[in-house]
């Protein structure tokens, strides 16, 4: 199916196209298709896969939002299995702080599914309170929660030789696909390339070459939901630098992976929509079309200092060390949310508020990543 697209124009299409191909062509792409994806049986883990403490620490953070809403709801984007919904929905009731509705976005079918089926079988006393939406509402009151979301959109790969940039696209030939630059053809991505030469090449070396990426789907994302949003917070949560540390110099083979079986590799073109394709998040481009587009920037920080500020370490409490059996797991799945080491450091959250000026607990105390 990509090989035809390829051959309809004119023999290349940018990576953008095949990775929006290979991720969400429906019923092939890696999200559209009924394979696995998370959890040991899959390929990759993400946090509320990896721990219940994720998600009950997150709501904490909204335990403090929603009393201030006038309509407090939740919406989710890219809910995986529904174990985070779970596991905020559970403890939200516990403090009586339940949403109105808790909304959630997801372009799976089958992970649709998944989540319903562990929503009923698990937490059948809310699951009046939970609503499947097939599109982004025209209004929105509460707050927006996206966990590894950004990292999942279409990027476009920029190749700058000699201060010159071109945009890396996909061929195929003899049933192969292979790497083709050819001059950038959108007005907005070549601008934003042109401005970039100057944090990648900041000593105008004259015998030069660096590959990377730049989302514009990411920006138009968050935009969208600043259009909508009437009143509330969005909490966005991924993997990512700020702008000087992504377009760094020396990391001059970008970002992009694929993700296999839990096997980390560089190779979009190995088994097109059986593999995870994703790009490092660039969040001072999401700061500045959020500011842009009238939110109000309130909080960006590591992920480390984010759960911990929320409480993770008290949650944690509340299972006695004693009962080695329950804590030392618990133990062991903080330090990898938490570690330098794990996900502590290169998960970021960034929230972003509409009228709404209360100061969030998330973000209170901590050393704050550089967006700039």
């Amino acid at each position: 199916m990509i090989q035809k697209q390829i051959h309809a124009a004119s023999h290349w299409i940018s990576f953008e196209q095949y990775m929006n191909l290979a991720l969400y062509a429906p019923g092939l792409g890696y999200y559209s298709s009924g394979a696995t994806k998370l959890g040991s049986a899959g390929d990759f883990v993400t946090a509320p896969e990896l721990s219940p403490l994720f998600g009950r620490t997150l709501a904490h953070q909204l335990k403090q939002i929603l009393p201030l809403l006038a309509q407090p709801n939740i919406l989710e984007f890219g809910a995986g299995t529904g174990k985070l919904a779970r596991d905020i929905l559970l403890e939200l009731e516990k403090f009586n702080v339940l949403p109105e509705k808790y909304f959630i976005l997801e372009v799976s079918a089958e992970l649709r599914q998944r989540q319903q089926i562990l929503i009923a079988n698990e937490i059948p006393q809310l699951m009046q309170k939970v609503e499947w939406l097939d599109q982004l509402p025209e209004q929105l009151t509460g707050v927006v929660i996206a966990n590894e979301v950004l990292d999942a959109m279409p990027v476009h790969i920029i190749k700058w030789q000699n201060s010159i940039a071109l945009e890396r696209g996909v061929s195929a030939e003899n049933n192969r696909f292979f790497w083709q630059d050819r001059p950038i053809r959108s007005p907005q991505l070549n601008t934003i390339a042109e401005e970039l030469i100057h944090e990648i090449n900041p000593n105008n070396l004259p015998d030069f070459e660096y590959l990377s990426e730049i989302n514009l789907a990411a920006p138009g994302f968050v935009c969208s939901l600043a259009e909508r949003l009437r009143e509330g917070v969005i909490l966005l949560i991924d993997y990512g630098f700020g702008r000087s540390e992504y377009y760094h110099p020396q990391r001059n083979q970008g970002t992009f992976m694929c993700h296999y079986r839990h096997h980390a590799h560089d190779d979009p073109f190995y088994l097109p929509g059986l593999q995870d394709i994703t790009s490092h998040v660039e969040f001072s481009a999401i700061a500045i079309a959020a500011i842009n587009a009238g939110l109000q920037l309130m909080g960006y920080t590591t992920q480390a200092h984010f759960l911990i500020n929320c409480g993770i370490t008290t949650i944690l409490s509340q299972t006695a060390a004693e009962d080695t059996i329950r804590y030392l797991p618990q133990s062991n799945q903080l330090q990898k949310l938490v570690s330098p080491a794990e996900m502590g450091e290169l998960f970021k959250v960034i929230a972003f508020g509409k009228n709404f000026n209360e100061p969030l607990i998330g973000f209170r105390s901590g050393d704050m990543t550089r967006l700039l």
